[in-house]
């Protein structure tokens, strides 16, 4: 009788031990789930924050680095890499006649690149395209 009643002291302790995993795993998931939870609109609300602001920042970021071009380009009025990103930075800028003077000079630079050269007479092309439809208007 003695090993039967151990036996089943045992058992039962077994059992409780996995009931006590089964409870401690489920708080473990319970908790986690609501930290993703309440964290989950605090981070879609910092996102639009973020969303708004970027446009005004890119711009102001473009704006900077042509000045920092144009002042490596008075030191150095031939610098390919400032020129070149100079030409970047106005095209992303959309600023047009900036990039057709860029262009120009690089052209002049460096006449042997045709893609300079296509570049030019395209950035002129659609000048002109524009230029006719705001005379058009």
């Amino acid at each position: 009788m003695d090993s039967s009643k151990e036996e089943y002291v045992v058992q039962n302790r077994e059992k409780a031990k996995k009931r006590q995993k089964l409870v401690i795993l489920i708080s473990i998931i319970s908790f986690f789930g609501s930290t993703v939870m309440a964290a989950i609109p605090a981070i879609q609300e910092i996102a639009r924050q973020d969303d708004v602001p970027q446009a005004a920042s890119r711009e102001s970021t473009l704006k900077q680095q042509e000045q920092g071009y144009k002042l490596v380009l008075q030191r150095e009025p031939n610098n390919q890499v400032a020129l070149d990103g100079l030409l970047q930075v106005r095209l992303q800028l959309d600023d047009i006649p900036g990039a057709i003077e860029t262009l120009e000079k690089l052209v002049k630079l460096n006449p042997e690149r045709e893609d300079y050269k296509r570049g030019l007479e395209n950035l002129k092309k659609e000048s002109a395209k524009n230029t006719n439809q705001k005379t058009a208007k």
